[in-house]
């Protein structure tokens, strides 16, 4: 019996970005809780959200990730939302700007970018537990007061982006506590098969990403939606649910 070819070049290149990646990600972890050491709270949330954009953005070169950016983000506090394919998302979109992302309660319990992501200013939620909804609000909140942007992914889900989900209405509601305005935001990959979604396994998927030499990204941020220009936060959602259908449209399908 034959056996299988090993790829030999395969195996070192995904050891090398993986090392790299660890390396980053607790250089990023300890740079932050240095530089966030006995500051004042807003402040804290601005060096964390800067440090998370600096290991991010470096991800992505490890990663190979080229981003082809549409449009501007806005200086002033904002909630960013966008369409969901791939765990690939907010380190794009992070990458790119300062925030705190708010993601799915079991990216905390992967290893070393679980730890890491909550050092470095992400927010874990439980969306099947009220009290972990209403205790991010309350961070989103928090760091939206201290001037960092809340990245969202309000569908909830990862999806191939032929069809957008109805969005979870909450962050839209924080929005219009806090008075800052939406900033839609339609993502898409070059390749389909970078979606995530279903009952894919991570690891292999991310084997065959890893592997590739370059991943190209399409970023396209929308006009931003002043918050109380809308009666109500699902009239909010709605709205930007229309808005990142349209760039979706246009730009990335």
């Amino acid at each position: 019996m034959r056996s299988a070819a090993v790829d030999w070049g395969g195996a070192f290149r995904l050891g090398g970005t993986l090392s790299r990646a660890a390396f980053r990600v607790l250089e990023g972890i300890g740079s932050a809780r240095l530089d966030a050491h006995d500051a004042a709270p807003a402040i804290a949330r601005r060096k964390r959200a800067a440090a998370l954009r600096a290991v991010l953005a470096e991800l992505c070169r490890i990663h190979r990730i080229d981003t082809v950016l549409r449009g501007r983000i806005p200086e002033a506090p904002a909630v960013l939302v966008a369409n969901h394919s791939s765990y690939l998302d907010p380190m794009v979109l992070a990458g790119l700007v300062p925030a705190a992302p708010i993601a799915k309660r079991e990216v905390a319990d992967w290893p070393v970018i679980g730890s890491g992501a909550r050092s470095l200013g992400v927010l874990f939620v439980d969306r099947s537990d009220s009290f972990s909804g209403a205790a991010v609000l309350r961070e989103a909140l928090r760091c939206l007061e201290a001037g960092v942007h809340v990245l969202c992914f309000p569908e909830g889900t990862t999806t191939t982006g032929e069809t957008l989900l109805p969005f979870h209405r909450g962050l839209f509601g924080a929005a219009r506590l806090a008075g800052v305005p939406i900033v839609p935001i339609a993502l898409g990959y070059e390749d389909p098969s970078l979606c995530w979604v279903g009952d894919d396994d991570f690891l292999p998927h991310y084997l065959r990403t890893t592997a590739r030499h370059r991943t190209g990204a399409h970023v396209s941020i929308g006009a931003p939606i002043e918050a109380r220009a809308c009666s109500t936060a699902e009239a909010l959602a709605i709205e930007a649910h229309w808005r990142i259908n349209d760039l979706l449209a246009g730009s990335c399908r």
